[in-house]
C-alpha cells in the first residue's frame, strides 16, 4: 500500500521534522494541526492545516480539530469496498494513508504533585485517540504511527518498497497503537479514580489498570510443568531488576529472576561495599566491609553449603579480584549481579559459559506499588520503605548497647527485612552469622539460625540478633541468650513485651525496639 497522504499531529515532536521530510521525499502530502503544522511550516515544508482541509477552523480552545468526516472518512473507509470508495468520491474526501499521532502528555502532567484537576482534564486528548483508533481499526488500508522510535524503520521500508508499507508492518503498528491508547486511558482512569472527595490524589485507585510489556517467554515457571513469561513495566523503576542487561550465560529462568530481584533489592540498600547471597528467595549470607572481596568472603562464610547454586549481588564494580575469590572457593553460582564489571573480570567470567551475569544501574528507589496475585484478586501495597536509623532505636533494657553493637543491630535489622517471616538474623562484625527463615514459630526460626551458625563453625558469643517482628514469648530470648548473643533488635509491640524485656534483663542482654516490623511473605 503506497502512502500518498499523511496526517501528522504530535505532542511529542522528537524526530517529527526528519520523518516529515522523509515522507515528502516519497511524494506524500502532509496534513497537520496547530503546533505541529507550525513546526513543519517554519522548516519550509509544504503542509496543509487541517482547518483548511475540512473547511472548519480549530475551535473551543483546540478541543475540536480533527473530529470531522473529511478526516475520519479518509481514515476509516475500506479500500476494498466499492461502496466506501464511492462515498469518498461523492463527498470529495481523499484517503489518508498514514496517521502519525501521539497524545497530550497526561502522565507527565499528573506526575506533578501540585497539578490541579482542571489542568489534568485539559490534558486529556480526545481527537488524538479517535484518530489513532480509527487508523488502527482500518490497518488494512492505513498505517498508524504512535512512537517516534519507529520513524527510521518506516522510512527505510518505504525507500525499499516504492513508498509503500506492507500489511505486516501496518498490523504491527495497529497493535502498538491500541496498546498506546489503552495505556493512555488506563493512566487517566487510575488518576481520576484515586481522587478523594476533595479531589486530592490518594495512593490506591478505585479501579486499578495495569500495563506491562512481555520481555520473554521463559522455559518454564517455578516447576517444569508450569508455563511462564517475564513482563516489564513500560517505565521500570530506576535501579529495579527489570533494568538488567545480560552480559553472558544461559537464559534466565523464572526462579532466577525472582531470586535475583531479592538479592538486588537487599544489596542496594547498603551504602558501604556489600555482598548478598540468596538461595530460594532468602539471604543465606550478607556482609559489608571495606571492599567487595572481603564482603564476599564474609557472606560466603555464613552458609557455604546453601550458597552453592545461589545468586550473588554486589553493590559495586566487580573486578578480577572478586572473581578470583569466587573461583578460589569453587563457588557454583547461578546468577551474578552488579552495577558494573571490569574488562578483566568479564574475561575471567567468560570461562563460565553458563553463568548468568547481569549488569544493572544502582539506584535506591522504590516501586510505587508491590503486587501479589491471589485467587480472584490482587493484593496491592506500598513498599516497605522503612530503613532503621539510630534515632529510631529505643533502649528498653537495663543494659544499653555499645556503639559497635548498635552498628551490628542496624545491619542485622536491615537484613531481616529481606528474610521470609518469621525471620531471625544473628550477626557480628558486619556479617550474618546465622539466618532462620520462613518458620511458623519464631522460636523455631531462632533455633534454626543458631544451629546454622554452629554448623558453619561461627561463634555466636557476643553476637547481635534481629527479629523482623516482636517476640511473642520469652522463649525466643532464652534461645538467643543461650546461643551467646548480647544484643537484640526487634519492633516491640507484643502484649508480653514486659515479660520479654524481663527475660532480656535476666540474661544481661541489651535490647532495643524500633517500632516498625518487617514481615515478608
Amino acid at each position: 500500500m503506497k502512502i500518498r497522504q499523511a496526517l501528522i499531529s504530535l505532542s511529542n515532536k522528537n524526530g517529527a521534522l526528519e520523518f516529515a521530510q522523509g515522507l515528502i521525499a516519497h511524494g506524500v502530502k502532509l496534513l497537520s494541526t496547530g503546533g505541529t503544522a507550525k513546526l513543519l511550516r517554519d522548516a519550509g515544508l509544504p503542509v496543509t492545516e487541517v482547518g483548511d482541509y475540512t473547511g472548519f477552523p480549530e475551535m473551543l480552545d483546540g478541543r475540536v480539530k480533527t473530529l470531522h468526516p473529511r478526516v475520519h472518512g479518509g481514515i476509516l473507509a475500506r479500500r476494498d469496498s466499492p461502496e466506501h470508495m464511492a462515498t469518498l468520491e461523492q463527498h470529495d474526501i481523499p484517503t489518508i494513508d498514514l496517521v502519525c499521532v501521539n497524545l497530550y502528555p497526561f502522565r507527565e502532567t499528573v506526575a506533578n504533585p501540585a497539578v490541579t484537576l482542571v489542568e489534568a482534564i485539559e490534558n486529556i486528548d480526545i481527537g488524538g485517540p479517535a484518530m489513532v483508533r480509527s487508523a488502527a481499526k482500518n490497518y488494512a488500508g492505513v498505517a498508524v504511527v504512535t512512537d517516534p522510535e519507529d520513524y527510521p524503520a518506516l522510512l527505510a521500508e518505504m525507500a525499499s518498497s516504492a513508498g509503500a508499507l506492507s500489511l505486516g508492518t501496518r498490523f504491527a503498528l495497529a497493535k502498538k497503537a491500541f496498546v498506546h491508547t489503552a495505556r493512555y486511558d488506563g493512566a487517566i482512569a487510575n488518576w481520576l479514580t484515586a481522587l478523594d472527595d476533595a479531589n486530592q490524589p490518594q495512593p490506591f485507585p478505585e479501579q486499578l489498570q495495569l500495563a506491562f510489556d512481555r520481555v520473554e517467554t521463559l522455559r518454564y515457571g517455578e516447576n517444569p510443568h508450569q508455563q511462564a513469561a517475564f513482563y516489564r513495566d513500560p517505565a521500570p523503576t530506576a535501579g529495579s531488576i527489570a533494568n538488567y542487561r545480560q552480559l553472558q550465560g544461559k537464559e534466565l529462568s523464572y526462579n532466577n529472576i525472582a531470586d535475583a530481584d531479592a538479592a538486588w533489592e537487599c544489596v542496594k540498600t547498603f551504602d558501604t561495599p556489600a555482598c548478598v547471597i540468596i538461595k530460594h528467595a532468602n539471604p543465606c549470607g550478607v556482609a559489608v566491609d571495606v571492599n567487595l572481596v572481603s564482603a564476599y568472603a564474609k557472606a560466603f562464610q555464613t552458609d557455604s553449603t546453601s550458597a552453592f547454586g545461589g545468586i550473588i549481588a554486589f553493590n559495586g564494580t566487580v573486578d578480577h579480584e572478586v572473581v578470583a575469590a569466587m573461583n578460589a572457593r569453587k563457588h557454583f553460582v547461578e546468577v551474578l549481579l552488579a552495577p558494573a564489571f571490569t574488562d578483566a573480570a568479564r574475561e575471567m567470567l567468560a570461562a563460565k559459559q553458563n553463568l548468568r551475569v547481569l549488569e544493572l544501574p544502582l539506584a535506591r528507589v522504590y516501586h510505587a506499588f508491590e503486587l501479589k496475585r491471589v485467587g480472584g484478586g490482587l493484593l496491592v501495597q506500598t513498599p516497605d520503605r522503612f530503613n532503621v536509623q539510630p534515632a529510631d532505636l529505643r533502649v528498653v533494657t537495663q543494659v544499653a548497647p555499645s556503639a559497635t553493637q548498635i552498628e551490628d543491630l542496624l545491619f542485622a535489622y536491615r537484613v531481616a527485612k529481606f528474610v521470609k517471616s518469621n525471620a531471625i538474623v544473628f550477626c557480628g562484625g558486619g556479617m550474618t552469622l546465622g539466618v532462620g527463615a520462613g518458620q511458623m514459630s519464631r522460636v523455631d526460626s531462632t533455633r534454626i539460625a543458631a544451629s546454622k551458625a554452629q554448623s558453619a563453625g561461627l561463634d555466636l558469643a557476643g553476637s547481635c540478633v534481629a527479629s523482623d517482628a516482636f517476640f511473642p514469648f520469652r522463649d525466643g530470648l532464652d534461645v538467643v541468650a543461650g546461643a551467646g548473643a548480647k544484643a537484640v533488635i526487634q519492633p516491640g509491640g507484643s502484649v508480653r513485651d514486659d515479660e520479654v524485656i524481663s527475660a532480656a534483663d535476666e540474661h544481661g542482654l541489651a535490647m532495643v525496639f524500633t517500632g516498625a516490623r518487617h514481615f515478608r511473605h
